[in-house]
C-alpha cells in the first residue's frame, strides 16, 4: 500500500503543468505575495547552450544559403539563457468597478486583431524586404499590438521557417522569455532541441477533438507579456488559432456579475487524484490517520514542485465516485488593470478551465476521455474565491460574452498572431489532419517604459 501511495504522489509531482496553468497570487493590493515574490524575474540559465542557429524543422534553407542572410544574422542572436517568464503584474485594485464599466461602455471600442498582408505592402516573395519592414516599423506594430489587443500578420514567406519566426520578432524588438510552464513541466519545442525559444502548440492527433477554450498564458505566479503564434502547417480541416478581446469582456459581461465575480474573486481548482478508493477499504478507526498522512505527503510533493501554495482537500465523486484530493489555487481577481496602459481587462481562464463548459462543449465535439494516470489528475475546474460555486446561469454568461468576442483566424503557412497576453485570450478549434503551429512568448518589448510613459489617463 506504501509502494503504490508512493507512486501516485510522485505522479501527481511530475505530472503535466498544464493543471496549474491558471492559478497564481495576488498583488499587494490584494493582499497576497511577500515583496521578494513580486521582484523582477530572475533569468535562468539552462544546462545546455543553443547552436548559433536553430535550424526548422520544416526544411531549413541549406547553410551556404544561409550564410550571408539577414535572416540568420539576426536569429543567431538569440542564446539558450533566457529569463523566466515575469511574474503576473495585478495593478491596482479598481475602486467603484460598475462606474468604470459604465465609462468603458460610453467610450468607442478599438478595432481588434486587425490584419496585416504582405500583398497590400507589396512585399509578397521577397524575404529581406519583409524583415526590414517589421525592423523599420518595430515602434508602429508594438503600438498597434497595444491599441488593438493582437496583429494577424498574413502572406509572410519570411514566418513559414523557425529562423525567420525568430527574426521576425527579434526585429521587432520583442524580448523573448522561457515557457511559463518551464517551472514545472517541459512543452516540446518546433525543433525539439532543449533551449528553443519556439514552444508547440497543441499539435497533438490525440487532441484534435479537444477544443481548447479562450484563456490567458498564466501558470503559478508567472505569465508572459506577449506572445506570437505562428503556423508551419495548418490543419486540413478546422484548427483555426481563436482570439477574443479581455477588454470587449470587461465590457460586455452583466455587471451584477462582473460586481459579484470581482467582489468574490475566483479559485481555480487546478489538479484531482482520484486514486484513493482503497481508503475505503481500510478499518474505519484507520481511515482518518490514513487520510491525513496521505494528504500531508502529496501537499508536500506538489508543493515542492510549484511556485505558489495548493490547497489539498478531500472529496467524493470524481470520475467514477472514488474518494479524491483536489487541488485549489489561490483567490484572485478576474479583471485586472493592464500593466502599461492600466485599462481594466477579463483576466480569467474559466472559458477552458470550467468543468461545467467542458462537458457542455462534449455535446458538440465529443467526450473527452481521461485514459492515462496525467489526464485523469490534470482536471480543473472554477469556483467563486471564497470556495462558493459558481451557477450554470453565471457560466452560461460568462460563456456567451467569451464567444461572442472571439474571432476565429485560419491560419496559413508563415502566418503570425502577434498578441498581448493580458488584453487578448487565446485558444483553438477542433481539427482533422496534420497541424503545426508554434509558439514564442515574451517578457515583453523594447521601448515597452516608454510607451507605458506615454499612455492617457484611464478612469
Amino acid at each position: 500500500m506504501a509502494k503504490y501511495a508512493s507512486a501516485l504522489l510522485a505522479l501527481a509531482a511530475a505530472s503535466s503543468a498544464s493543471a496549474f496553468a491558471p492559478s497564481t497570487q495576488r498583488s499587494a493590493a490584494f493582499g497576497a505575495p511577500p515583496a521578494a515574490a513580486r521582484a523582477n524575474s530572475p533569468v535562468t540559465a539552462l544546462s545546455e547552450s543553443a547552436t548559433a542557429e536553430l535550424p526548422t524543422a520544416f526544411g531549413a534553407p541549406p547553410a551556404a544559403a544561409r550564410a550571408n542572410s539577414p535572416v540568420t544574422a539576426l536569429s543567431e542572436s538569440a542564446t539558450a539563457e533566457l529569463p523566466l517568464a515575469p511574474l503576473t503584474v495585478w495593478g491596482d485594485e479598481i475602486s467603484d468597478i460598475e462606474r468604470v464599466q459604465a465609462e468603458y461602455r460610453r467610450r468607442k471600442s478599438p478595432e481588434f486583431a486587425p490584419e496585416i498582408s504582405a500583398s497590400s505592402l507589396g512585399l509578397e516573395g521577397d524575404v529581406d524586404a519583409q524583415l526590414a519592414y517589421f525592423r523599420d516599423n518595430a515602434s508602429e506594430i508594438k503600438q498597434r499590438m497595444e491599441d488593438c489587443s493582437a496583429v494577424v500578420f498574413r502572406g509572410f514567406d519570411l514566418m513559414k521557417t523557425q529562423e525567420g519566426f525568430q527574426s521576425m520578432y527579434e526585429a521587432v524588438g520583442m524580448k523573448v522569455c522561457l515557457d511559463p510552464l518551464h517551472s514545472v513541466s517541459a512543452r516540446p519545442t518546433v525543433d525539439g532541441k532543449k533551449g528553443s525559444p519556439v514552444y508547440e502548440a497543441v499539435n497533438k492527433e490525440s487532441r484534435k477533438n479537444f477544443f481548447i477554450g479562450m484563456h490567458n498564458e498564466f501558470v503559478g505566479t508567472r505569465a508572459p507579456r506577449a506572445a506570437a503564434f505562428v503556423c508551419f502547417k495548418a490543419a486540413e480541416t478546422g484548427g483555426e488559432f481563436i482570439v477574443a478581446d479581455g477588454r470587449a469582456m470587461f465590457r460586455d459581461l452583466p455587471t451584477d456579475l462582473v460586481e459579484r465575480l470581482y467582489n468574490r474573486n475566483i479559485r481555480y481548482s487546478v489538479m484531482e487524484l482520484p486514486f484513493f478508493g482503497w481508503v475505503d477499504g481500510l478499518p474505519e478507526f484507520m481511515q482518518g490517520a490514513v487520510m491525513g498522512g496521505v494528504k500531508g505527503l502529496a501537499s508536500a510533493a506538489i508543493n515542492a514542485k510549484v511556485d505558489f501554495s495548493v490547497d489539498l482537500r478531500w472529496g467524493e465523486g470524481g470520475y467514477d465516485g472514488t474518494k479524491m484530493l483536489q487541488a485549489r489555487a489561490p483567490s484572485q481577481p478576474p479583471i485586472v488593470r493592464h500593466p502599461v496602459t492600466g485599462d481594466p481587462t477579463w483576466f480569467c481562464n474559466v472559458h477552458s478551465h470550467s468543468s461545467k463548459l467542458r462537458k457542455d462543449r462534449e455535446d458538440i465535439y465529443g467526450a473527452e476521455r481521461f485514459e492515462d494516470g496525467a489526464s485523469q489528475i490534470n482536471k480543473s475546474d472554477m469556483f467563486f474565491g471564497d470556495d462558493g460555486d459558481i451557477s450554470d446561469e453565471d457560466l452560461k454568461a460568462m460563456d456567451e460574452c467569451t464567444m461572442k468576442n472571439a474571432k476565429f483566424v485560419k491560419m496559413s503557412e508563415g502566418d503570425v498572431v502577434l498578441l498581448d497576453n493580458y488584453k487578448c485570450m487565446h485558444g483553438r478549434n477542433v481539427f482533422d489532419g496534420t497541424r503545426k503551429h508554434g509558439v514564442a512568448w515574451f517578457e515583453g518589448w523594447e521601448g515597452e517604459e516608454e510607451m507605458k510613459a506615454n499612455v492617457p489617463q484611464v478612469p
